[in-house]
Parts: structure tokens; C-alpha cells; sequence
């Protein structure tokens, strides 16, 4: 423990340093000079919760256009550059962002910027290109979405679980959305959304944040602002009961999904909430020797397979997820009711001390080893700006999963993990026919899209 405290607190001491151009646009620069390399990421603050219905998906699309030539690159181009200067790159797409990455040499960050900041504002949107994309998407929802049965029962339950939060909406989109989807509709989410103000530039690596800053200076300083007006908030209603639906889909195996109304960081009634919620995630689904795995599928051999999953670090309130596969000869009730068990189990007792230091240790020395990548440094500080907390939080962070106390997880289990907040979602497998059979594949999570 005391090795895992020094290590974490080595990391936490590392300085961002930060800029805010004329035109708004933030930076954030990371130093780390363990090997000459860095990673330069944008964020934008947009996402499929920004989205409304008759256009949702349109923000994925744009991210597929952002390749497809500006006003001084050819379709291609962008990504031909980065490749010829050893670099790769990519972009995502989730609920609550949109984010582009290069991870290359530490002297050729000037090949990222020059790039980014032209097509940050130069875009150069055509109907051809834009046809293709779309048959890109739609057939990218067609294998992620409609033919995993995992995939697609998730998107229908989180259409039924939140009643007005803009988190109902897949990020992909509904296909009658696709569509309808126009030219002149993305046109008018670059226009408004990818802006200089509306984005924050993060790099981590081999740099000095003097040069960064002046390079940044040289190619985003001329792109003009936007008038940023972010849609209004369209918050969830007090929930009033359980919710259940039952799915018929061509599967393999029974499928379930539970989820209980939880706040987010920014949202939760004390700060401590949301990471008492988190470590709860982990006592039941923190490895092999966790209480999921050890008891519902080694021990009572109930599930196939089970997990729980929950995050603080999201723009509005989301879910405390449990999804699994029954076990040969068990039934998806079954399964719910032996949840559900776990959940009355936290409420009543109290997590053994030695228990959650067994589980602390393992979450904290995770969380320290994720941090020692340039790439998770920079997305953390990233995603935490953009949906509207302070990065600094990512140096407490550990610290405030360490503070969390036995009787802090009983609390958010006995608020939170209620019947009135849950929404299950029930698979009830259907015959395979030949396509399905074919196109089956592990479940993709449905929050986050990458190109």
C-alpha cells in the first residue's frame, strides 16, 4: 500500500499547465519526458446527448466527414500525413463528446496541429462523400447493433430506462434517423459545434508547454469563435417504478440487463457519492475474486458470465449496470433474482473491512497503472473538461476511492439501488436463422463509437 501511495502521488505530482487562447480555445499540457513521444488530442463538447430527435447519429457521421478532405486536403489526406510521419490516429464518439487523437514523435506535433486546426474550421463537407459515409454508418449499425443481440437489447432497454434524458439515444443513431439525415444537417452541427471556444486542446508526452503553447498560438490563433448556445437541459423526471421489457431476438442464449438510476459526480447530493458507487462496482465485480465471479458463476453456478458497472464521470446522470448470461440450465429470472440478492446483501451488511481493503488495493493499483499511459493521461484530462469538471479531479481521484468507507457503500446502495430506479431488460432467445447465426459477435457497449 505504501508503494502504491508513493507511486500515486509521483503521478499526481506531475504540473498541467494550462492556456486559454483569445479565441477560447483551452489548452492542456501534460509533461512527461520518459520516452521522446506525445499525444495530442481535441475534444469537442458534442455528442450524441446534444443531439434531439429526427437527427440523432449526426455527430457520429461528422466524426466518419472529419476525414473526408477540407478546404486544403484531400478525402484521405489527413490520415496519408500522420502515417507518413510514423504517427497514427483516430477519433470517438460517445454521449457526451467527440474526440480526434495523434499519437506520434515528439517533433512532429506541429504536423497534428496544422492539421486539427484546418479542419477544426475548413471542412469542406460534399454530397458525395457524404452518401458514402452514411452507407458506412448504416452498415456499421447493421453489424454492431442490429446483429449482436447483446447490442441491441442494451439500446432498446436504455430507451426505456431514462424517460427524458437525451442518454436514450444510441450514439449511432436510430436507423429512421439515418435515413432522413441530410447534408445541410451536418453542415449546421460543424457550423455550431466545432468551434475553437467549444473545444479543448490536451497534449501529453515529451514537450515543453512554453513550445506547445506557442505552436498552438500559430495554427488554432486565427480560427474565428463561435456563439455557443448549448441545448437546454432535459432532466429525468423522479422515477415512479420498476420498469421491465422483454426482448425477442434471434440469439444464442438468454440475456439480462439491470440498471438503477444514479447520479453523476456533478449531479450527486455529496461528493462522496459517486465514488462509493464506484468501489460498490467493484466489490461485486472487481476480478475473479470479487463477489460476482466467485459466487454467482464459480460458486451457486448461476451466471455464465456477470458483471457491474458504473461511472462518475459523465455529463448527466446515468446507470449502475448489471448485464449477464445465465449459466447451462438457469434462466435469466434466475439470475435476476440472484442480483437482486446481492443488492439486498449490501444494503443490510456492511462491507467487511478486510474486504474492501482487498478491493481498494486492487482498484488503486489498476487505476495507478492505467495512469502511467500517455494516451489515458491526456483522455482523462480530456473527458473531464468536457463534460464540465476540473481536471484536476483526475489527481484526487485515487484518493477519494481510498476514502471511501464500509458504511458509505450500504448508503448508495440503500438510496440508489432501489426498486423504483431499475429498469430490466429480459433477452428471450429466438431460433437463428442462417444471417444471424453468421453475424453474431460479443456485445459492443453502445456508448462510445470509434471510426
Amino acid at each position: 500500500m505504501l508503494l502504491l501511495l508513493t507511486f500515486g502521488s509521483t503521478l499526481a505530482a506531475t504540473e498541467v499547465h494550462e492556456r486559454r487562447l483569445n479565441n477560447g480555445l483551452k489548452i492542456l499540457v501534460k509533461p512527461d519526458h520518459r520516452a521522446p513521444i506525445l499525444t495530442s488530442q481535441v475534444w469537442y463538447r458534442i455528442g450524441s446527448s446534444y443531439e434531439y430527435g429526427g437527427i440523432t447519429g449526426v455527430s457520429h457521421l461528422l466524426e466518419h466527414m472529419m476525414f473526408q478532405g477540407t478546404e486544403h486536403l484531400a478525402p484521405g489526406e489527413f490520415s496519408r500525413i500522420i502515417a507518413e510521419n510514423g504517427g497514427e490516429e483516430n477519433a470517438f464518439t460517445g454521449r457526451d463528446y467527440t474526440a480526434y487523437y495523434q499519437n506520434l514523435a515528439n517533433d512532429r506535433l506541429e504536423v497534428a496541429f496544422e492539421l486539427e486546426a484546418e479542419r477544426m474550421r475548413h471542412l469542406k463537407l460534399s454530397e458525395p462523400e457524404f452518401l458514402k459515409e452514411l452507407e458506412v454508418v448504416k452498415e456499421e449499425r447493421r453489424m454492431r447493433t442490429e446483429d449482436d443481440p447483446h447490442a441491441l437489447t442494451y439500446e432498446r432497454f436504455s430507451a426505456v430506462a431514462y424517460d427524458a434524458s437525451p442518454y436514450r439515444h444510441p450514439v449511432i443513431g436510430w436507423p429512421g434517423d439515418l435515413e432522413q439525415l441530410s447534408l445541410d444537417d451536418l453542415r449546421n452541427w460543424y457550423r455550431l459545434w466545432y468551434a475553437p471556444n467549444n473545444a479543448t486542446l490536451v497534449v501529453a508526452g515529451d514537450v515543453e508547454p512554453e513550445s506547445v503553447f506557442a505552436l498552438a498560438e500559430k495554427h488554432f490563433g486565427p480560427l474565428a469563435a463561435e456563439d455557443i448556445r448549448p441545448p437546454k437541459a432535459q432532466l429525468e423526471p423522479e422515477p415512479l417504478g420498476e420498469k421491465r421489457l422483454r426482448l425477442k431476438i434471434p440469439a444464442k442464449e438468454p440475456y439480462l440487463l439491470m440498471g438503477y438510476k444514479t447520479p453523476a459526480l456533478a449531479t450527486a447530493k455529496a461528493p462522496w457519492e459517486p465514488y462509493a458507487l464506484e468501489m460498490l462496482s467493484y466489490i461485486l465485480d472487481g476480478g475473479d475474486s470479487a463477489r460476482l465471479a466467485r459466487e454467482l458463476v464459480r460458486g451457486h453456478q448461476i451466471a455464465a458470465s456477470v458483471s457491474a458497472d458504473y461511472s462518475a464521470f459523465e455529463r448527466l446522470p446515468g446507470l449502475f449496470l448489471f448485464e449477464g448470461v445465465p449459466a447451462k440450465g438457469q434462466t435469466a429470472e434466475t439470475l435476476e433474482a440472484a442480483l437482486r440478492e446481492q443488492v439486498a446483501r449490501l444494503q443490510s451488511v456492511p462491507v467487511d473491512p478486510l474486504e474492501l481493503e482487498r478491493v481498494r488495493n486492487q482498484v488503486i493499483a489498476a487505476k495507478v497503472f492505467e495512469r502511467d499511459s500517455l494516451f489515458y493521461q491526456a483522455m482523462q484530462i480530456g473527458l473531464l473538461e468536457t463534460i464540465g469538471l476540473d481536471w484536476r479531479l483526475a489527481d484526487t481521484y485515487v484518493d477519494r476511492l481510498a476514502e471511501v468507507t464500509p458504511e458509505q457503500i450500504q448508503a448508495v446502495a440503500r438510496t440508489y439501488l432501489t426498486p423504483e430506479r431499475l429498469t430490466v431488460a429480459i433477452l428471450d432467445p429466438q431460433p437463428l436463422g442462417s444471417k444471424a447465426q453468421a453475424a453474431l459477435s460479443s456485445h459492443q457497449g453502445g456508448s462510445t463509437h470509434v471510426r
